[in-house]
Parts: structure tokens; C-alpha cells; sequence
């Protein structure tokens, strides 16, 4: 018995951490709308909890914890995506949740101004990079294969996307990335708007 209340003294914070999916934040909105401050102008994007709730939880659970602020669009390749959320100034990458089960079957496309999940070749090993699309990415909406899950739009801000999309990028070698941003296209902060909103 003793060994038992020690668990449960020792695993209840987790278990309750592990328990705030994201599920409980604005809990009966199905459009929750965030406000992203950048550096070169204020996006606001809509979520679609209806068709991707998984997603949508999972980013709304970064945005609470202000697990955005300070982080950076770290490839902007134009006419096709704008990439960011996952690292810092220094490109650091930040603290994440585990990763999500992919919902790119949902109906969503991966059409312009859409917002979507990043992930790297294993369908569900998204967590907390996020990307705008530029153009109608067809080659990213599922087929033979699972897609990238579409689970907002672009509610205004267009042009700061636009904006963004427009940046001199080049290949640092000492990331061995292309498509990084010469000067860094900050993301400042972002917050969840009020419901009525």
C-alpha cells in the first residue's frame, strides 16, 4: 500500500500533464484564432478543430505555454512553403511534446495560405513545426502515401506571408541546410485570441 500512494504521489503530475492535450483550451470552440507577432508583420490564423483535432490540440498546447515566443522561420523556400516554430535565434531546438498520429486524411488540402503540420519522412513524427503554404501544394496532400495535415488558414496577414516568402535566403553550411533566411524572420509571440473574437 505504501508503495502504492508513493506512485501516486510521484506519477500524478505527470499523468496530469500528459492529460492537458491541448483538449481543454477554448474547449467548445471549433475555430480557435491565434495572433502571430512577427518580425516582419502580425498573421492571424484560423484553426480547424473540426477536421483536425489532434493537430489543433496539440498546437494549442505550444501557443499556452508561450512555447512559440522567440522562435524563428527557419526555411522559406518561395511559391512553396514557409517553415518555422521549432528553433530559436541560435537554432536551438526547443522543448516538444511527443509526436502526433498524422491527420492529413481529413479532407483539408494543402492550398495557399493554409497552415499545416511539419514532419520528417515517418507519417507521425510531427510535434511542433508548423509551415504556411505558398502556392496549391498538391504533392502534399495524401495519395498513395500520407500527406502533411492541414489544420488552419491564414485569416489575415496574407501579405506578411507574402512578405515573408520574399526574404534572401542562402545555404548555411554549418547547419548544412538550404533555404535559411539571411537576416532571421523572427516569431515574437503567439496567443490565443478571446472566443468572441
Amino acid at each position: 500500500m505504501r508503495s502504492l500512494l508513493f506512485c501516486l504521489f510521484v506519477i500524478s503530475p505527470l499523468c496530469f500533464a500528459a492529460a492537458e492535450d491541448g483538449s481543454q483550451i477554448q474547449p467548445d470552440n471549433l475555430f480557435p484564432k491565434v495572433k502571430l507577432v512577427t518580425s516582419m508583420g502580425d498573421i492571424v490564423i484560423e484553426l480547424d478543430r473540426y477536421k483536425s483535432p489532434i493537430t489543433v490540440n496539440n498546437f494549442l498546447r505550444y501557443v499556452d505555454k508561450k512555447s512559440y515566443d522567440n522562435t524563428i522561420f527557419h526555411r522559406i523556400v518561395p511559391g512553396f512553403v514557409v517553415q518555422g516554430g521549432g528553433f530559436d535565434q541560435d537554432f536551438n531546438e526547443q522543448p516538444k511534446f511527443g509526436d502526433i498520429f498524422n491527420e492529413s486524411g481529413n479532407g483539408s488540402k494543402n492550398a495557399i495560405y493554409t497552415v499545416a503540420m511539419a514532419r520528417q519522412n515517418d507519417p507521425h513524427s510531427g510535434n511542433r513545426q508548423f509551415f504556411f503554404n505558398l502556392n496549391d501544394n498538391d504533392s502534399l496532400n495524401p495519395g498513395k502515401h500520407w500527406g502533411y495535415a492541414v489544420f488552419a488558414v491564414v485569416s489575415s496577414g496574407m501579405d506578411v506571408v507574402d512578405k515573408m516568402a520574399e526574404v534572401e535566403t542562402h545555404y548555411d553550411a554549418e547547419l548544412g541546410w538550404n533555404d535559411v533566411p539571411v537576416k532571421p524572420v523572427m516569431l515574437i509571440s503567439a496567443r490565443l485570441l478571446p472566443q468572441e473574437f
